[in-house]
């Protein structure tokens, strides 16, 4: 019983060398902020790893946790991420940003949102706290991309609001 225990043990880990791990929450996001020049609009695309979106949706926040199959609660998910993030000027002025929808491509859950950009701006202060309110150790990760430079901001422990000073 002990070698056939043991085998099976050596036999998971050749199959999955990373072990059983992949089925548990990574808690790290991905933000990215995009200037279009073309539009003249801020987009804003956040990526999470379905499971992770899934897991808290269900566990945490009291939404059905069928994203894959339910609009509705994707929808839901995404006013949640929209009510966590937000971008404003260095002198916190507000800059409203849009919720265009919602995304499941590749593993991953992405949301979508969209403001008018400034004439001018030299920075751009960001809270990301998506996830942050169930997982302490959560990390959202923000890129901030302009006239081909790239901020990167990364939100973890106590941080709150950063800011990316930007070219361009």
């Amino acid at each position: 019983m002990i070698r056939r225990t043991f085998l099976t043990t050596v036999l998971i880990a050749a199959v999955f060398p990373g072990g059983v791990a992949f089925a548990h929450q990574q808690k790290v996001a991905l933000t990215e902020i995009l200037f279009n020049s073309r539009t003249g609009n801020i987009e804003v695309a956040h990526r999470f790893i379905m499971h992770d979106a899934e897991h808290a949706a269900r566990q945490e926040l009291g939404i059905d946790g069928d994203l894959y199959g339910s609009l509705e609660s994707r929808t839901a998910f995404a006013e949640y991420v929209a009510a966590r993030f937000s971008i404003a000027t260095p002198e916190g002025a507000a800059l409203p940003l849009s919720l265009l929808g919602t995304e499941i491509k590749d593993g991953y859950l992405w949301v979508y949102q969209e403001t008018p950009a400034p004439e001018a701006l030299d920075a751009l202060a960001v809270r990301c706290d998506a996830l942050r309110d169930v997982w302490p150790d959560q990390v959202n990760r923000v890129n901030v991309k302009r006239s081909g430079e790239v901020r990167t901001l990364i939100f973890a422990g106590a941080a709150d609001v950063l800011l990316a000073v930007l070219k361009g």
